[in-house]
């Protein structure tokens, strides 16, 4: 059979498809290019226009508010750019044409005029949509429907990811701060561009994956694009829709990272370090580095106890990643009441709740990457990637309207409203958590190592295949 040969053929590296590699190098060069930018975009805004290093001066309700709808937009695009990859361009082809039009984005960005930051900010909206929805979904389309491998291909996906935005923090932010916005905003266009070229001399590593299932040549694969979806689809459906939910929270309190958290660092953190006055976008690295430290490491937990036969589901590691990012803002809180009594708040408070939120995030958003590709339809597989990125887009906007409204409340109530509410929401999807997953029809329970061609596995309940 067509699948057959298409998983035998793949060239494997660590125990991986070598494709896994090509698509690393790639998300993690467009995430440098887009975290680079983040970094910098509010210190940007919210910089006084007459000082040294000029930016446009605006208030930090304003900024804020403009951080939240550009990410909200950032990640909402991903609706119409899985559709195009679906009815379209296949996923390969989509995320080709989302490179170029971020390095021409970024590019853009480097000019010092209003009609060149709005233009810039609009192509990396377009470039991102087209790219973010189908390359993750050309990740899980590497491995084999039960492949227990998939989960751990999407943390080595994910660390790629992290990589990025680790060294985009650093010299993106440096460069930003120092010499100049704009030449951090044109650093950020070079690096998308590296990823744009790697990722066409890797193609031959992609050639079963990621192309126009409307085109296909497999009688089963244009088959299951017409028919209509069956009951078990659509139990499956609900449970991403519902899984969604988690995701707008989750990232509706963590993008306070990009935004209120960023300026806090800028304006109420001492960040003076044996004479070295520690720039504020640096503090946007901790996230990426602890991931790259920790990533492995809450993979194997999470391995090692579903070998143990302890509960390790997706939508139970996802509460748990949310409680835990929650627990974060604690210490956020903490951070607000030394500042409220003592007029700055020490450095390790950010590094704390920079932890626990990546700790959090490594529970949830791999995870929930996986997990789409797991559920999703074929004929919807990036349609549904691109409605979760949108679902991160609107979590993006919540955080957006939570950062402005520390102006009225203060962050001391900000920072405590967000961890009780994450905490709680997470314990109250917990409970509904196994009439839930009655709903996925046993799509995670299949799973199993399989190394080597991985010829001969198939999933061995037979209900499933029929309701299929």
């Amino acid at each position: 059979m067509q699948e057959a040969v298409q998983y035998r053929n793949q060239k494997e590296l660590f125990g991986h498809p070598v494709g896994l590699y090509i698509l690393f190098f790639t998300e993690m060069w467009e995430r440098f290019s887009y975290y680079g930018m983040r970094a910098i975009l509010v210190l940007y805004l919210v910089a006084e226009a007459t000082s040294g290093n000029p930016g446009l001066g605006w208030t930090n309700a304003e900024a804020l508010s403009l951080y939240g709808t550009y990410t909200m937009l950032v990640y909402v695009a991903s609706i119409p750019g899985g559709w195009i990859a679906d009815k379209f361009l296949g996923q390969k082809q989509s995320v080709l044409v989302g490179g170029i039009l971020l390095v021409a984005g970024h590019g853009i960005l480097s000019i010092e005029e209003m009609w060149a930051f709005y233009s810039g900010l609009g192509l990396i909206i377009a470039g991102v949509g087209m790219l973010k929805p189908n390359i993750s979904t050309m990740v899980g389309g590497l491995y084999k429907p039960g492949d227990i491998r998939r989960d751990k291909g999407f943390t080595i996906f994910y660390i790629g990811i992290n990589i990025g935005a680790f060294l985009s923090s650093l010299i993106v932010g440096y460069v930003g701060e120092v010499y100049g916005w704009h030449y951090g905003f044109g650093l950020a266009a070079i690096g998308m561009l590296l990823g744009l070229i790697q990722y066409l001399v890797g193609q031959k590593h992609l050639k079963y994956v990621g192309n126009n299932t409307n085109k296909s040549i497999d009688p089963e694969e244009k088959a299951a694009m017409k028919r209509p979806l069956s009951k078990v689809e659509k139990d499956r459906v609900v449970v991403l829709f519902v899984s969604f939910i988690l995701v707008i929270v989750f990232w509706g309190a963590f993008e306070q990272a990009g935004g209120l958290m960023n300026i806090y660092a800028s304006e109420k953190t001492d960040r003076m370090l044996m004479g070295f006055e520690v720039p504020a976008s640096w503090f946007q690295s901790l996230n990426a580095m602890f991931i790259i430290i920790f990533g492995t490491v809450v993979a194997a937990y999470w391995a090692k106890r579903k070998l143990k036969g302890k509960i390790s589901t997706s939508l139970f590691k996802m509460c748990i990643g949310l409680i835990i990012m929650g627990t974060g803002f604690f210490f956020m809180t903490a951070a607000a009441a030394q500042f409220n009594s003592e007029g700055a708040s020490a450095m390790y408070w950010l590094v704390l709740a920079y932890l626990f939120h990546t700790i959090g995030e490594l529970c949830l958003s791999p995870v929930a990457l996986s997990y789409i590709t797991k559920l999703a339809p074929l004929k919807y597989a990036s349609l549904m990637m691109g409605v979760y990125f949108a679902m991160t887009g609107f979590g993006n906007k919540v955080a957006g309207l939570l950062g402005e409204s520390a102006s009225d409340l203060g962050e001391y109530t900000v920072f405590t409203g967000i961890a009780i509410f994450c905490v709680v929401f997470g314990l109250l999807v917990l409970l509904i958590r196994k009439k839930l997953e009655n709903l996925t029809h046993g799509a995670e329970d299949n799973e199993r190592e399989i190394s080597g061609d991985n010829e001969g596995f198939e999933i061995a309940d037979p209900k499933i295949n029929e309701a299929q």
